[in-house]
C-alpha cells in the first residue's frame, strides 16, 4: 500500500510522477531464530498504516489459531510469515518479500529465515539489498547466526546496517543491557568491512522505537527505525563511474537491424560514447539506445536497453560491453573468489560444475580451498572440502576466459553462482575477490585427480582364460557410470605405472599380483561382482 497523499484524490496523474521519481531503498531482516524479524516488519507495516483493513482483519483471525504472542494480542508476524509451516512452528523458512513507501522513499523488504539450515536463503534475499536490519534479542545478546548474517553482509558489500537490539521490554527497558550488546557487536565486526552501523533498542511486539520514539527509553536520544530508513543516504553507494553492459541477447530481426540486448550493470552509457567488446577487446560506437517507448540519449544502471553499434563486430551472449576509459575489468580463466555453499553435498574441489557469471555460463571447478572461515571468530582454517552453509576463500577455474572484477567494486561483474550440471540447481554463491595468482600453479596432485574423477587411481589385475574379454566389459560398465578406465592387454609394469600416475584405473591383463593392488579371477566372477567390490573399497564413488 502506497503513502497516503492528497495527490490521490486531486490529480493522480502528479501523484505517480511524484511517487515514480522516489528513491528506492531495498533492506532486509536477519538475525537469530525468534530475534523478532517478522514481527517488526509487521510493527513497522502497521503503525505506518501501510495494511488495507481486509488484509488486517485476515491477520487478526489468524492470529487467534496461529499466533504466538498470546491471548489478546495480534501476532503481526503472520503479514509475512505465509507458509503453512511456517505458522505451525512460529519461524520463517522461506524469504518473504513485501513493498510500502512514505513520501520520500519506496521500500522492498526482505524478510529473511534466521536457522542456520537456511542461511542459503539469507544471501540470496541479501544479494539485492542496500541496507541489512540485523536483530538482536536483548536477553540473549549476540548469537552465532549474529554473526554468521554480518559476516555475510559484509561479503555480499552490503554498506549500511542498523542493529536493533529487540525485546527491550522482556530486560526492562536496561540501558546497561542495550550498551554491552552494542559493545560486543562492535568487538566483533572490527575486522569487518562495515562502517555505516547504527544501533535502535526496540520492542517490535509493542512498537517501542520502530515508527514512534518509545517513552519507555528516554535515555536514547536517535531516531526511531522508520526515521532511519527515511534518511540513510544510499544515492553514493551505486557505481556510476563503471560503464558495464552484459550482452544477454543479440536482436537480428532483418537486416537492417542488429542491436544488443541487456541491462545495464553500472555506470552510463551516452549515445555516441566509444566503447570496447571484452573479452574480444573491439571497438566501436554507440550509434543508438533503442527501448519500447523509443531511443534515448542515456542509459544507467538497472534501465534495460538495446544497444547499436556503428560497427559491425560480434558480439555474442556472455560479452561485456564497455563504455568509456574506465579501469579495466580483467579476463582470465582463473579468479580468487569467497564462496558460499548452499547445499547439502559438500564443494569438492577438481568437481565439475557451472559457473554462471553475469549472462555468461561456463564450465568449470573450484582448483582449490585456500581457507575455510570460521563464522565465529573469522579465523581461518585449512579445509579440503566445503559444507553447507559455509564460507570459503577459493581459486576458481573454468574453460573459457571470462570478463570479471571485484565484487567490492561491482558487484554485477565480481559475483557468480555455481550451479550442479545434473540437477541444475544452484549449490553455491560467490564474490570474486581478484586474479589468481600465477604461483598458484602447482603441479596436479593425486587427491585433485581422484577428486575430478570421482575414483581413486588403482591398477585391477585380471587372471583366467577370459581376463581380456571381462576386462574390456569392465571398462564398458566404468565408462558408463561415469569413471575413467583402460585396458592395458599386455603386462608392462612401467605403463600401469604411468596409467596411476594419471589417475585413471587401470584394467591389466597378465600382470602379477605384487605388481597391481587389486587381484580378480574372470573365470570366477562376474563384471557386477568386480564392480560391486570396487565401490565396496571405495574405489568408485
Amino acid at each position: 500500500m502506497s503513502h497516503q497523499s492528497d495527490l490521490i484524490a486531486t490529480d493522480i496523474n502528479a501523484y505517480l510522477a511524484q511517487h515514480e521519481r522516489k528513491e528506492l531503498l531495498r533492506f532486509l531482516t536477519c538475525g537469530n531464530v525468534d530475534d523478532g524479524k517478522s514481527t517488526l516488519i509487521g510493527r513497522l507495516l502497521h503503525d505506518s498504516k501501510m495494511i488495507y483493513e481486509d488484509q488486517l482483519a485476515a491477520v487478526q483471525a489468524d492470529s487467534v489459531k496461529s499466533g504466538t504472542t498470546g491471548a489478546g494480542k495480534i501476532d503481526l508476524a503472520l503479514l509475512v510469515d505465509g507458509l503453512q509451516a511456517e505458522r505451525e512452528q512460529g519461524i520463517t523458512i522461506d524469504v518473504a518479500y513485501r513493498y510500502f513507501s512514505t513520501s520520500t522513499r519506496k521500500f522492498i523488504i526482505a524478510d529473511t529465515p534466521g536457522h542456520e539450515q537456511y542461511t542459503r536463503n539469507m544471501a540470496t534475499g541479501a544479494s539485492t539489498c542496500d541496507l541489512a536490519v540485523i536483530l538482536i534479542d536483548a536477553r540473549y545478546g549476540v548469537q552465532t547466526q549474529t554473526k554468521r548474517h554480518s559476516f555475510i553482509a559484509s561479503l555480499l558489500g552490503i554498506k549500511h546496517i542498523i542493529v536493533a537490539v529487540n525485546k527491550m521490554d522482556l530486560v526492562g527497558y536496561s540501558q546497561e543491557t542495550f550498551e554491552k550488546i552494542r559493545d560486543d557487536y562492535m568487538a566483533f565486526v572490527k575486522n569487518l568491512d562495515l562502517h555505516d552501523i547504527h544501533f535502535i533498542p526496540m520492542s517490535a511486539l509493542d512498537g517501542d522505537n520502530v515508527v514512534n520514539p518509545s517513552a519507555n527509553m528516554p535515555w536514547f536520544s536517535g531516531l526511531p527505525m522508520m526515521e532511519l530508513l527515511n534518511s540513510i543516504e544510499i544515492a553514493s553507494d551505486h557505481n556510476f563511474d563503471d560503464a558495464r553492459f552484459p550482452v544477454q541477447y543479440v536482436n537480428r530481426p532483418n537486416l537492417d537491424f542488429r542491436g544488443f540486448c541487456g541491462t545495464v550493470a553500472s555506470g552510463l552509457f551516452n549515445q555516441g560514447d566509444a566503447i570496447t567488446v571484452l573479452p574480444s577487446g573491439k571497438t566501436s560506437t554507440i550509434k543508438s539506445i533503442v527501448t519500447f517507448d523509443g531511443d534515448l540519449q542515456q542509459a544507467f544502471a538497472g534501465m534495460a536497453v538495446t544497444l547499436t553499434l556503428q560497427d559491425e563486430i560480434d558480439i555474442s551472449r556472455g560479452d561485456v560491453i564497455l563504455g568509456g576509459q574506465q579501469t579495466q575489468p580483467s579476463v582470465a580463466d582463473k579468479f580468487k573468489a569467497n564462496i558460499v555453499w548452499m547445499t547439502e553435498q559438500a564443494m569438492l574441489p577438481g568437481r565439475q560444475y557451472v559457473i554462471k557469471l553475469a549472462t555468461r555460463s561456463v564450465s568449470g571447478s573450484v582448483a582449490s580451498i585456500h581457507h575455510r572461515i570460521d563464522v565465529n571468530t573469522l579465523e581461518h582454517h585449512d579445509a579440503d572440502e566445503l559444507k553447507l552453509n559455509e564460507i570459503g576463500l577459493c581459486t576458481v577455474a573454468v574453460n573459457a576466459p571470462v570478463v570479471f572484477e571485484p565484487y567490492k567494486r561491482n558487484k554485477s561483474t565480481g559475483s557468480f553462482i555455481v550451479i550442479d550440471r545434473l540437477t541444475n540447481v544452484t549449490v553455491g554463491a560467490g564474490m570474486i575477490v581478484g586474479d589468481a595468482s600465477k604461483d598458484e600453479w602447482a603441479p596436479v596432485t593425486a587427491e585433485e585427480r581422484a577428486s575430478r574423477f570421482g575414483q581413486t587411481a588403482t591398477i585391477v589385475a585380471l587372471s583366467g582364460a577370459d581376463a581380456k574379454t571381462m576386462a574390456y566389459h569392465l571398462e564398458r560398465r566404468l565408462f558408463d557410470t561415469g569413471h575413467v578406465a583402460t585396458v592395458l592387454e599386455q603386462a608392462d609394469p612401467a605403463l600401469a605405472a604411468a596409467i596411476k600416475h594419471a589417475g585413471l584405473i587401470g584394467l591389466c591383463v597378465g600382470l602379477t599380483a605384487n605388481q597391481a593392488d587389486l587381484v580378480f579371477d574372470a573365470d570366477k566372477q562376474s563384471v557386477d561382482d568386480i564392480y560391486d567390490e570396487l565401490k565396496q573399497r571405495e574405489v568408485v564413488r
